[in-house]
């Protein structure tokens, strides 16, 4: 099977089997004439092409920027847990107290990952970053590549507050960053301000809600390889949807 083949087929079960790859193999072996590949062959061949595969979204996203006129973006993280919080011990898939975070929006513990997300004010994802889960925002942050077009203002919510972060960003590139300000802000915004960050952000709770309930009740990976290369699958599929593609 080549590489394209193998992309494919995962793109595809990931959009309509919920990320299992033996439907989406049957899927286009049965209507598409596609030859079949044994499971772990399937497996190793696709685990080998996840570079090839971050590559082609940062060239989909670029394209998606270049598109996105407006230039205002949202950045914001969501969580995902591999497990719940009582099965943590017996959990065999991560094995480290760096997995074990909190959701403040939730008011709740996981044990997994987080997730950062570029999006555009249309809740298309642009860029994405995978990180451990109890690792801060602005960890995440750092972790994404922000390559956006000149004079793009970015929207961000008070847990990115790094007075010092938003003056380099901002000599550096060229662009903006507005971030959501705590009552006890030494750099307040004004009213107006205010209101164009809530609502702005509001079009990223959507995107993450919409965006995880493709994901099936349990995603089901041997290693935690596995596990991030089928978060990134959704959210590929995700941005197509949501591109219209």
């Amino acid at each position: 099977m080549s590489d394209a083949q193998v992309l494919t087929t995962a793109l595809v079960a990931a959009r309509y089997f919920g990320g299992n790859l033996v439907l989406g193999q049957r899927y286009l072996e049965q209507h598409w004439g596609q030859n079949r590949l044994d499971k772990s062959g399937f497996s190793r061949q696709l685990h080998g092409l996840a570079d090839t595969l971050a590559g082609l979204f940062a060239t989909f996203g670029a394209l998606l920027k270049a598109l996105h006129t407006d230039a205002r973006y949202v950045i914001d993280s969501f969580p995902v847990a591999v497990c719940h919080n009582t099965r943590i011990p017996r959990c065999k898939l991560l094995q480290d107290k760096a997995y074990h975070g909190r959701c403040a929006s939730k008011r709740s513990w996981f044990y997994g990952f987080k997730v950062p997300v570029v999006a555009t004010t249309d809740g298309v994802p642009v860029e994405y970053y995978v990180h451990a889960g109890s690792e801060a925002d602005q960890t995440g942050r750092h972790g994404l590549a922000q390559d956006l077009p000149a004079g793009s203002v970015v929207y961000t919510d008070a847990g990115y507050t790094d007075y010092v972060a938003e003056d380099l960003f901002e000599q550096a590139t060229g662009n903006r960053q507005q971030t959501a300000r705590k009552k006890n802000s030494t750099r307040p915004h004004e009213p107006h301000e205010n209101f164009l960050i809530q609502h702005l952000r509001k079009g990223i709770e959507t995107t993450f809600s919409q965006l995880t309930a493709r994901f099936p009740k349990h995603i089901h990976a041997v290693t935690a390889a596995g596990f991030v290369l089928k978060l990134v699958l959704f959210i590929f599929v995700h941005a197509l949807d949501r591109a219209g593609v």
